[in-house]
């Protein structure tokens, strides 16, 4: 009980920024009280406490699993299972997140509206639903890529480089009615869900493997999760026009 009110004093003091922020603009700035301040109180409230029971469940729940079922797996010593999971679990946690839902369904709209897709809501659907899809399969090969540069002790600077000169390269080539949504489809994938798995997958793959450092190995799949999806939707459009 001490540690979840802990947990509820550290959610309040880092949402106090916010807190204060919005109060200077509305009372100093536009010098306006606030509306339906009640409801916006209890707002408040219920941000702080759902805030604090999502971490406490990452801290009960989905760093320990993540980081058991890595060390399992390696310790199975099968390298085609650890790659499904890792496939698997990316894919998975990013085709129904929902933040990639409304972008793909926004992409849609506005593919539609510039002529690139029939106008039809069957024509929207498959053009959202090939996005989602896309970005997910993304998703899942940087997982595969992150845990395969663990087992291998493959430096990450040169991954991470030679993937953004590709980005660089595949921009100047796209479609540009694409390539905001591919940038943007970068950051959609990383959710509350995502994170810690993945997270927890690779500290704990790091931690088992012999000769890697959790801290210097184990982190850095997070960062293939953003650029990946980038380069599988610029690659999507170009097919797509």
């Amino acid at each position: 009980m001490q540690a979840l009110f802990k947990s509820l004093l550290g959610s309040f003091r880092d949402l106090l920024p916010i807190i204060l922020v919005i109060g200077f603009f509305q009372v100093i700035v536009l010098q306006q009280p606030l509306p339906n301040w009640i409801s916006i109180t209890f707002g408040l409230v219920l941000v702080v406490v759902g805030l604090t029971l999502f971490v406490y469940g990452l801290d009960m729940g989905l760093f320990p699993i993540g980081e058991s079922m890595a060390h399992s797996l390696a310790h199975k010593g099968s390298l085609g299972w650890l790659v499904a999971f890792a496939f698997l679990l990316g894919f998975g946690t990013t085709i129904a997140e929902p933040a990639l839902t409304a972008v793909a369904a926004e992409a849609a709209d506005v593919a539609a509206n510039g002529g690139m897709i029939h106008t039809s809501e069957a024509a929207k659907d498959s053009y959202a639903n090939g996005l989602r899809l896309t970005v997910a399969l993304s998703v899942g090969f940087a997982i595969v890529l992150g845990v395969v540069r663990i087992m291998k002790g493959w430096p990450i600077h040169r991954l991470i480089i030679g993937g953004y000169l590709l980005v660089v390269a595949m921009t100047m080539v796209a479609p540009p009615s694409i390539i905001g949504i591919a940038y943007d489809s970068g950051g959609v994938t990383t959710s509350t869900i995502t994170v810690p798995l993945v997270t927890a997958l690779g500290v704990g793959l790091a931690t088992v493997i012999k000769g890697r450092n959790p801290m210097v190995d184990g982190f850095g799949l997070i960062a293939f999760a953003s650029l990946s999806p980038m380069i599988f939707v610029m690659v999507y459009g170009m097919v797509v026009a």
